[in-house]
């Protein structure tokens, strides 16, 4: 199924600020595509690449856990004054989806009604991009959904605490892709952010 397939709607001017949503930065992988270093700590407008994704959450007033696994000391440090909880990925060699697990196990321990995922390698989403989420969520009764530009999936993600089970159970470096492609109620946000679409896994993406 393409994003295509997905209803995509507007999300409502605000939010409820009735719902428990915890963030969660995935920042484990090896960044294998960009070389010997590692993207995640790399300069890009006025900051690195993981401060800039870890602030978008934090001043979307989301609490904030940041999974780490490769590089973890140096992912630390590099976000070390952000009022941001660690846990490490022991399996992080193994995709995507054992972040995904710590992250979705620690979220219902603080008994999240929603998870949003975003990525460690996507520092140009705006903090109103996530805030769409939440409002779209709260509002709109839907358990599972994606941003977007333009009609186009991007990240972050958000999911509901039904599919909490599910979450921890996917396999591999796909996340919670399948999940969103599998229910009914999912829809795509469009935020007008380019961000959201934007990625870093080479060098030359920094330009």
């Amino acid at each position: 199924m393409s994003s295509n397939e997905l209803p995509v709607i507007s999300p409502p001017n605000e939010r409820k600020h009735e719902s428990n949503v915890q963030g969660v930065l995935l920042a484990a992988g090896m960044s294998s595509r960009f070389g010997e270093r590692n993207k995640l700590i790399q300069s890009i407008d006025s900051g690195l690449i993981i401060r800039q994704a870890a602030r978008t959450l934090l001043e979307a007033n989301l609490s904030t856990t940041v999974i780490v696994g490769h590089d973890a000391d140096r992912v630390r440090s590099a976000l070390s004054d952000l009022p941001v909880e660690f846990h490490m990925n022991e399996k992080y060699e193994t995709g995507q989806s054992a972040s995904v697990e710590v992250g979705t196990h620690t979220a219902r321990t603080k008994k999240a009604d929603a998870i949003i995922i975003a990525l460690g390698d996507m520092p140009n989403i705006s903090v109103s991009s996530v805030q769409a989420l939440i409002a779209t969520y709260e509002k709109r009764s839907r358990s599972a959904l994606a941003s977007a530009y333009m009609g186009h999936r991007g990240n972050p993600v958000l999911f509901d605490r039904q599919h909490f089970d599910s979450l921890i159970e996917q396999q591999g470096d796909t996340g919670g892709r399948s999940i969103l492609f599998e229910t009914e109620d999912a829809a795509l946000v469009e935020t007008n952010d380019q961000g959201v679409l934007y990625d870093i896994d080479t060098p030359s993406d920094l330009s």
